[in-house]
């Protein structure tokens, strides 16, 4: 479905950890939505897994004009509609492509030699170390503690995040 011209982005708050499911339900409508996501490793007392989670927890943005936008409160799992100074809060384009662009930049910032990573699970949990070489789904990674060089899975380690 195209946008009218008067349709700007809004902004909808979901019910917890509803938001995928929204934006199925408002997809169905024929009603443009954008749910940002983000890739994450999730740990689970056997396993890792990386999942894809909102950027902002309960929310998300559909272009609309006024009335529809008031409809959309009727899809199940929409809580409110989001306001700013007593309209409803309107969302610029430059900002919905920056939220985009950002998250275009962050996928493909993978793991390369030399990044510092820290294991997530097993005998070596929190363990960190260097990115020697990445392979299919392992990597080489250089334990400077231990002075050793293992061989991960690669949805078993996280990058570390060091801030200078």
């Amino acid at each position: 479905m195209t946008s009218p011209l008067n349709a700007n982005w809004n902004v909808l708050y979901t019910a917890p950890r509803a938001e995928k499911q929204v934006k199925e339900r408002i997809d169905a409508l024929g009603v443009e939505c954008f749910l940002p996501l983000h890739r994450t490793p999730r740990v689970w007392s056997d396993r890792v897994k990386i999942v894809e989670i909102p950027l902002f927890s309960s929310y998300i943005f559909v272009r609309c004009t006024d009335d529809v936008l008031r409809d959309l409160l009727r899809v199940y799992g929409v809580s409110r509609i989001v306001f700013y100074n007593g309209k409803p809060a309107i969302v610029r384009q430059r900002e919905i492509d920056a939220i985009q662009e950002f998250l275009d930049k962050a996928a493909e910032h993978a793991l390369c030699a030399g990044d510092e990573v820290e294991i997530l699970t097993g005998a070596m949990k929190h363990v960190s170390g260097k990115v020697k070489k990445i392979k299919k789904n392992h990597l080489l990674l250089y334990l400077e503690q231990l002075g050793a060089t293992v061989c991960v899975k690669l949805d078993d380690v996280a990058r570390v995040n060091r801030f200078k």
